[in-house]
């Protein structure tokens, strides 16, 4: 049987590169051979056992490449032909998928519908980290890729562009907003170009890294604030002159930026997370205006499938947002695991690696 180099999650705080069989086709799948790929923060909390999967399975989600072998009941594709798919890919056809929530499809269990189901690639199914990689449902998840799109210029449009977006689009960004958005990740920095296409005139990004607080002024923030130089609640409460953003966008995870995120909102603003939380949350009294501020908080998993994807390149290629700048690091496949430890102690001014088998 054929064989293939794969990331593969051995235990907590082991992922290693090995082999393990080519997988076969079936009528509605597609196999993808893997031209670049990347590593993403979820990767590291699967890594740390912050996210548990199964030990064996490949990793990764954010796959570009070229269709190798069509399953039987694939139609209008092309062996050979460049695609992209999405780290979400939803089958088109379950309960959620028909309520309009690709990303939380997925078979129900006996207490219902699992969260994030539509979250397959190395999470429930083998990932992107390898050779090549077995695309579900081909014809709800693969977007052709565009005449002149080099990988990395679409590399983000799988997760790390979907999501951000996301962050913007459930937060209800609209013309004139003010909007704070805490972290400056790769994530954060999308929630940037994303509020800023969406009408946001005044965008606060919060970080404390010279790179990161540089690389968001080119995509979109007005203000930068470095959280080492002061309470970043008092800082954004002073740049509004104590009103508060329209919408704060947490792209971190963590019990400290999401509180801050809360205590900036306007009465009736709105809490957009994207943040992989690890631990329980907790929502401070009065932060939370004891219930009576009008106030949402919605969490968003990034929308998948070809329309979506269609979409993000689109906006790629019409110039409106470059993303390459995200791509700081490059690597071959069989040096993956350096990669993830370079990615992992976020060294080297790190945002994003692109990894080419």
């Amino acid at each position: 049987m054929p064989r293939m180099k794969a990331a593969i999650f051995v235990e907590p705080g082991r992922i290693v590169l090995d082999e393990k069989p080519i997988p076969d086709v079936g009528p509605r799948d597609a196999l993808m051979r893997i031209t670049t790929t990347t590593i993403c923060g979820t990767d590291i909390h699967i890594l740390k056992g912050e996210y548990p999967v199964a030990k064996g399975l490949t990793i990764g989600h954010e796959p570009v490449g070229v269709i190798e072998k069509l399953g039987s009941a694939v139609e209008g594709y092309q062996e050979g032909q460049r695609v992209i798919a999405g780290a979400i890919t939803p089958s088109g056809h379950s309960y959620a998928c028909l309520c309009g929530c690709g990303s939380q499809d997925g078979p129900g269990t006996k207490h219902g519908f699992k969260a994030m189901g539509g979250w397959k690639f190395g999470n429930t199914i083998d990932g992107c980290q390898a050779e090549y990689v077995l695309i579900p449902d081909a014809a709800a998840n693969l977007s052709p890729v565009a005449e002149g799109l080099s990988d990395e210029e679409i590399l983000m449009c799988p997760d790390i562009m979907s999501t951000g977006f996301a962050g913007a689009e459930s937060g209800g960004v609209r013309i004139g907003d003010t909007v704070v958005v805490f972290a400056l990740g790769p994530i954060g920095l999308c929630a940037v170009a994303g509020a800023k296409l969406m009408g946001a005139t005044t965008i606060i990004g919060v970080d404390t890294v010279p790179e990161r607080l540089a690389v968001a002024k080119k995509l979109g923030a007005d203000i930068v604030v470095d959280f080492k130089k002061g309470d970043p609640v008092e800082q954004i409460m002073k740049l509004t002159d104590g009103r508060g953003v329209d919408v704060a966008i947490e792209a971190l995870g963590t019990q400290g930026t999401f509180e801050s995120a809360l205590r900036v909102l306007r009465p009736g603003g709105t809490l957009s997370s994207l943040g992989v939380y690890s631990n329980d949350l907790k929502i401070p009294l009065s932060a939370f205006s004891a219930g009576l501020g009008d106030n949402k908080i919605i969490t968003s998993l990034c929308p998948g499938g070809k329309e979506r994807m269609r979409r993000l390149m689109n906006v790629v290629a019409s110039g409106r947002v470059d993303l390459k700048a995200l791509v700081t690091h490059r690597f071959k496949l069989d040096d993956i695991e350096a990669a993830y430890d370079l990615f992992g102690h976020q060294r080297d001014g790190v945002l994003k690696v692109a990894i080419t088998p």
